[in-house]
């Protein structure tokens, strides 16, 4: 009996380990890289731009789409949940992601890039670039990626 328990944990903590491999290659669902709140404050505190951040917080509110000069962009407002009360709109672009069913309250982690905005920041570039010049971003939310 007291062998069939130990068994079971050594299953249970490969299988621990293995999912928790997975998530930080990027695959099975999990975010690869771990959002840095801290570091969105920082540039948003020094007026600086033009960095690459990813960033947790909650949609506060889901602006709906337009069109602009690179096709159809979404729009949603995130608030930070962790290091400064800061209010960041999140533009990605649904010609190359997809559309991004993003409800208010639903938690999300984005990559991209930080541009400094009087009304809190932008965070753009939240996809793949096809020309494969810019560093890819994405929106990870409900247990999934746009890219």
């Amino acid at each position: 009996m007291a062998v069939h328990r130990c068994a079971r944990a050594v299953r249970y903590r490969a299988l621990t380990l293995s999912v928790a491999l997975l998530a930080s290659a990027g695959c099975g669902g999990g975010v690869a890289e771990k959002p840095d709140n801290a570091h969105v404050c920082a540039l948003y505190a020094s007026g600086a731009s033009d960095a690459e951040v990813v960033a947790q917080g909650s949609v506060v509110g889901v602006l709906g789409t337009s069109n602009g000069p690179s096709g159809e962009h979404e729009g949603f407002l995130l608030k930070l949940t962790q290091q400064c009360d800061l209010l960041l709109r999140v533009e990605t672009n649904v010609d190359i992601t997809g559309p991004v069913p993003l409800r208010p309250g639903e938690n999300a982690i984005v990559k991209g890039q930080f541009e400094d905005d009087p009304g809190g920041g932008v965070i753009h570039w939240t996809h793949r670039d096809p020309s494969g010049r810019h560093v890819a971003g994405y929106v990870f939310a409900g247990g999934k990626y746009y890219q």
